[in-house]
């Protein structure tokens, strides 16, 4: 059972809580986290070998959540293209596509095995969408999707995998395609999230950044820290909230807080002002 309120400040720490991030302060050393670096994509493709299609559930609140993916077209039956920036094995691609059959979508993971998952689906047709492996912090975007002309890019639970030094180079990478006036749709974990909360000593990479004991790593956003990100990438900032889902076991009594942070980003239209012409 889960409840969800949203709000604009990061969630409050008890005491206990507060204790334990103090306690936890020794930083990985500079040779592991070298390796984690250079083994990103292994460990993901490992992840996705050991899960299959079955860790993630179907995002289905995606449209409820984001107005953008119903109502950015000039008229009915109009084609919105979109691309899903770490689009895993198509938790959130296939929602979409059965839910609006003018959709388009680009869609790219990072892991070739998530990639393959995605093309072996029964749903995948390739006359609605195109799926590629892509590492967004150094493989060109426009090597697969001509430029300007998405309607709305989608990074949900994706840009806390990438270290924090990367991040804005996926921001830059996802502006080429991404059309003037158009958005970025981001949904990832925030400060003080229960998973943050769960990391023994020795798993902590900097300051938010973290490794799991499977080698991936997942960074906690603040608002501040995103919005900074956007807008020196060239983004304007149009929204922001944390969104807190308390999820109640009743069985065992526990009451688990979630946090993500929910935010969009635009990218600013062309000037159309004449006058000094």
């Amino acid at each position: 059972m889960a409840f969800q309120r949203k709000g604009l400040q990061a969630r409050t720490l008890s005491s206990e809580e507060e204790e334990k991030l103090q306690r936890d302060r020794a930083v990985v050393s500079d040779f592991k986290q070298q390796k984690l670096e250079k083994d990103a994509q292994k460990n993901w493709d490992l992840f996705y070998k050991r899960n299959s299609t079955n860790f993630f559930k179907d995002r289905h609140w995606t449209t409820r959540e984001f107005e953008e993916l119903r109502s950015c077209r000039e008229y009915e039956g109009q084609k919105l293209t979109l691309l899903e920036a770490g689009c895993g094995v198509g938790n959130c691609l296939f929602p979409l596509l059965e839910e609006d059959l003018n959709i388009f979508a680009y869609a790219c993971d990072f892991s070739p095995r998530a990639v393959d998952y995605v093309k072996q689906n029964p749903s995948y047709n390739r006359e609605r969408c195109k799926v590629f492996q892509c590492d967004l912090t150094k493989d060109d975007l426009l090597d697969h999707i001509p430029p300007e002309s998405v309607d709305v890019v989608m990074l949900i639970f994706v840009l806390s995998a990438v270290h924090p030094e990367k991040m804005h180079l996926v921001l830059l990478n996802v502006y080429k395609v991404l059309k003037p006036g158009r958005s970025v749709l981001f949904r990832d974990y925030g400060l003080h999230d229960h998973a943050m909360l769960r990391f023994k000593a020795g798993s902590k990479l900097g300051e938010n950044f973290y490794v799991r004991q499977d080698g991936t790593r997942s960074y906690f956003f603040t608002d501040e820290f995103l919005a900074k990100l956007f807008v020196d990438s060239g983004y304007e900032e149009v929204a922001k909230e944390y969104v807190f889902r308390e999820t109640v076991n009743r069985k065992e009594g526990l009451c688990v807080p979630r946090v993500f942070l929910q935010s969009k980003f635009r990218k600013p239209p062309k000037n159309t002002d004449l006058t000094d012409h």
